[in-house]
């Protein structure tokens, strides 16, 4: 898909509430306080027409930390790949490029979403931890002035003059130069989110030292560590969720302020 027609498939979803696979939400607009604060939250909250629930599980941990990906994808097919039915691989939350946040289930329950191997423990670190998932496609790959995305040489997403789109890496990040950029409102709204959360769980407003933000972290240390991490930092390979083609300093900034 090029990435000048994303705005429109946001707009179909939260017209029809339908995702990729057919299946329908209720959408509801909703806001909610922050707390010590004067600031709301405003949301999305979606949920199967159908009622199911067994993408996830209703039970209540102690959330000690916030785990960043994106998607790999585009809306439709995001939330139709958080929500397969008896899956259990999920996150509470899906920031649209629009910047509507969709809170899919309550965060104080769980759902996998680090993996298999994942540092100190799937289960255990999913139990612990609250996923964020951001709508974006991610790496791209470049053919001629081109650039595609992960899924098919013919599958371009924008061109290489089209700097408002994409972000390339002076060195790059797991074998990866080209990157899919975030959007303006998707900064905006998951620093609320994030700023809400830690509130809400009293999770520290603290992220990882630069020198060891796109590393895999230690099995001593990481499942320890109280604050905002990336999906990188649990997997050896195969994830480049969230590398250095994201802002850190814009969110870590917007978290504190």
């Amino acid at each position: 898909m090029q990435a000048t027609s994303i705005s429109s498939h946001e707009s179909n979803f939260f017209k029809t509430g339908e995702d990729s696979a057919g299946k329908k939400f209720d959408l509801t607009e909703m806001s909610v306080p922050i707390k010590g604060t004067d600031e709301v939250m405003e949301y999305t909250n979606c949920r199967t027409k159908n009622g199911d629930k067994s993408f996830y599980y209703e039970e209540r941990n102690t959330k000690t930390q916030i785990v960043l990906h994106f998607t790999a994808g585009y809306l439709k097919g995001d939330v139709a790949a958080l929500t397969q039915p008896n899956n259990h691989v999920s996150t509470p939350f899906i920031i649209a490029r629009n910047g509507t946040i969709l809170s899919m289930w309550s965060s104080g329950f769980w759902s996998y979403h680090l993996g298999k191997g994942a540092i100190g423990g799937n289960k255990n670190g999913c139990k612990r931890t609250i996923g964020i998932e951001i709508s974006n496609i991610g790496y791209l790959k470049k053919i001629g002035d081109t650039l595609m995305t992960v899924y098919s040489d013919k599958d371009d997403y924008c061109e290489l003059e089209e700097e408002y789109y994409h972000t390339k890496l002076d060195t790059p990040f797991r074998g990866q130069e080209y990157y899919a950029t975030f959007s303006e409102k998707q900064y905006d709204s998951l620093i609320v989110l994030l700023r809400y959360l830690t509130a809400e769980y009293n999770i520290p407003r603290a992220f990882l030292p630069e020198e060891k933000r796109y590393e895999v972290g230690s099995v001593n240390e990481l499942p320890n560590f109280k604050g905002i991490t990336s999906h990188i930092n649990y997997r050896t390979s195969g994830k480049w969720d969230i590398g250095p083609a994201f802002d850190w300093e814009r969110v870590i900034q917007g978290v504190n302020s």
